[in-house]
């Protein structure tokens, strides 16, 4: 396990857990373990409690917090992996096909990392290329002949800024999925379930119900891109995530998204399973929401839903004129 600077007080009693269960005789192990494992759960509930914007970044990209697969796995059967853009080549930061969740068929779409470096470089980083995009628009368009619903999971820092992506228009890729799903004539589902970084969340993001996992995190630009830019120095991308407004409870009470999926105490890496679950439960409810609604009205709802987000606050700070009366002290009021 890989513990963040904020989760020291819980590697501590994972430790202590771990050296009872070495040395302590089976017999004796529940009489040991049980007040390191009651502290370990309120320390748990104790740093949940107080996190921090940027601490909840870090959570969101945590090495060993579960991706897409990990979830396809969990409580997808039956899926059907499909490749390629059908124009360039195989994205492997996408991935993407038919499944069936509680024996319905739906068609799932995710962006992915990797756990290792050879995965990360065949996954970009999580980055998809253009031709990520348009196996998600081609799986789109599938589903919608098919009249299944479809599921997106969002984790990724953003799309591919590279020369190879600009090449193959990047932007073009992300504009097309945008005004496409709109169109579709079947329920979407999306869930942010790490990091949901600008265009490249987006272009699988517009649906008739959008969801984010608690420590999960949406936003037009990452904290370090935000401090680099009004700051000059990524050093102050704590300052960038509290100002952003990007965590889960941010988003749900700007109306950004319709509903915060919570996590295992101390984040999703601590227990996959209750995590899956978590996320199963909050699909298969919003599917429900949607079942029996005509084409046209699933169209009318998105459309909607993206309309009505408008809120907007605006200030002005304007700096002291350098006048005889600030230098010297003097208030005016007018100024």
């Amino acid at each position: 396990m890989t513990y963040l600077d904020f989760e020291k007080p819980v590697a501590v009693l994972d430790a202590e857990i771990e050296r009872i269960k070495a040395t302590v005789p089976p017999e004796k192990q529940e009489a040991a373990l049980s007040p390191i494992k009651k502290a370990l759960d309120s320390t748990l509930e104790e740093v949940s409690r107080h996190l921090t914007s940027w601490q909840r970044v870090q959570l969101a990209r945590h090495p060993f917090r579960p991706y897409t697969h990990d979830y396809l796995s969990r409580f997808c059967t039956d899926f059907i992996e499909f490749h390629g853009d059908r124009r360039f080549a195989d994205d492997d930061a996408v991935i993407g096909g038919f499944a069936r969740i509680d024996g319905k068929p739906v068609m799932v779409i995710g962006t992915r990392k990797g756990r290792n470096t050879k995965e990360n470089v065949a996954r970009n980083f999580g980055c998809p290329h253009p031709e990520g995009y348009r196996k998600a628009h081609r799986l789109m368009e599938l589903a919608a002949k098919a009249g299944v619903p479809l599921v997106t999971f969002i984790d990724t820092p953003g799309a591919f800024p590279g020369v190879a992506s600009e090449e193959r228009h990047i932007g073009e890729a992300i504009a097309v999925n945008l005004q496409d799903m709109f169109d579709l004539e079947i329920p979407v589902v999306c869930v942010v379930i790490g990091e949901g970084g600008s265009g490249g969340a987006l272009a699988v993001g517009v649906g008739n119900s959008v969801l984010i996992m608690e420590n999960a995190y949406y936003s037009v630009i990452t904290p370090e891109g935000c401090a680099a830019i009004l700051w000059k120095d990524r050093a102050f991308s704590p300052n960038a995530a509290e100002a952003l407004k990007l965590t889960s409870h941010d988003l749900l009470k700007l109306g950004l998204v319709d509903g915060v999926i919570p996590e295992p105490a101390g984040g999703a890496h601590r227990d996959y399973d209750k995590a899956a679950s978590s996320v199963h439960d909050a699909i298969v409810r919003e599917l429900k929401r949607f079942e029996g609604m005509s084409a046209e009205e699933l169209k009318k709802q998105r459309y909607e839903r993206f309309r009505k987000i408008h809120f907007f606050a605006e200030t002005v700070q304007v700096p002291a004129a350098e006048t005889e009366e600030s230098l010297s002290g003097k208030a005016n009021p007018e100024k």
